[in-house]
């Protein structure tokens, strides 16, 4: 699979923008409403998930899908690749910071995009708004029923299905509206322009139709929001805008500008490594830093991270954690046949 620079750049930015909302400076707006680290939290994490979907159409052919055994090496490659994640993931929660860490769902949103790689485009389309519309409303459901989620990191079948933070019953809207993305064609300049105007109108909808819910219909906050995190349609609807602007971009910038824009790039294709490192530093440094944060710790960390993936991936290549899931993943799907035999029938 031929990387794509622009998804790197915006994979790049999701990053950051992880790393903005959990030690970022928190300068309380009002432009943005609420600060640039309030722009960050959760508008991030959703970038971050609709690339996963992304990422698995290219891995799964692209523009044209692979069948037969081609698909049942995607398929194993993805099933190695979540199962490593959902370890690393546990992992990192051992780790004990204050941050609500996304790779085990991640694992499972891996895991249940399996069933969807031989979908159409406009079929994933449908079951991204479904999910986006009926998602909220089981979750809102089930979470009084469910006492025993977790507040923090999702850990349980429970917590990843239907917890506080990227609850899969919703945020699998983000990674199958990511994979209709990744079944298109990335260079066309024509789709660049169209999903900068859907993803500008989806912003609108989402963040405007959601004013509109709470102060002029009065709506209930939980189902009107579209508050980071809150998990409602309004937000889903935001945040995919605010995805398909942010890719878009990246997409045109990357072509126009690759050697500017190469340390972000790296830093998107380094994506894994960066993450886990961040979370690390966190521990070590300790976690007064995600509540007592500045400008200059923000910067140290962004600076590190990105000027380290630019050198590691000039020198080295794949980052270190990528090269191992690509590794495993590769390993994996090799050990299926060539052909799948056929199907023997009864004899006469």
């Amino acid at each position: 699979m031929r990387r794509i620079e622009g998804v790197d750049v915006a994979r790049g930015i999701a990053v950051l923008g992880m790393v903005t909302a959990h030690v970022g400076p928190d300068d309380h707006g009002p432009i943005p409403p609420g600060g640039f680290s309030q722009l960050a939290d959760g508008r991030s994490a959703a970038l971050f998930v609709v690339l996963a979907g992304v990422g698995l159409g290219l891995l799964s052919g692209g523009t044209d899908p692979v069948q037969g055994t081609r698909l049942v090496q995607a398929r194993l490659r993805i099933l190695v690749r979540g199962g490593l994640l959902l370890a690393l993931g546990q992992a990192l929660v051992l780790l004990d910071v204050p941050i609500a860490i996304i790779l085990t769902s991640y694992a499972v949103y891996f895991a249940l995009g399996v069933v969807a790689l031989t979908w159409s485009r406009s079929a994933l389309v449908t079951a991204a708004a479904v999910v986006a519309l009926l998602g909220p409303l089981v979750v809102q459901w089930a979470q009084p029923r469910l006492p025993e989620l977790s507040a923090g990191s999702p850990q349980t079948l429970a917590d990843v299905v239907v917890g506080h933070y990227y609850p899969a019953a919703v945020w699998m809207a983000y990674v199958l509206a990511g994979l209709a993305i990744g079944r298109s064609d990335l260079r066309s300049t024509r789709l660049r322009r169209a999903g900068a105007v859907l993803g500008l109108g989806l912003v609108v909808l989402g963040h405007g139709g959601s004013w509109v819910a709470l102060h002029v219909l009065g709506l209930p906050t939980p189902l009107a929001t579209s508050e980071p995190h809150s998990s409602t349609t309004f937000e889903v609807v935001g945040n995919t805008g605010v995805a398909l602007l942010v890719l878009a971009a990246a997409l045109v910038a990357a072509d126009r500008w690759p050697r500017t824009l190469s340390p972000l790039a790296a830093t998107g294709a380094l994506a894994l490594t960066a993450y886990t490192a961040h979370l690390v530093a966190i521990a070590v440094v300790g976690p007064w830093i995600v509540w007592d944060t500045s400008l200059g710790w923000w910067l140290w960390f962004v600076g590190v991270i990105v000027l380290g993936c630019w050198a590691w991936r000039r020198r080295l290549g794949r980052g270190p954690l990528e090269r191992a899931l690509h590794a495993a993943s590769t390993w994996a799907a090799d050990l299926a046949p060539d052909a799948l035999p056929e199907r023997p029938g009864r004899l006469p």
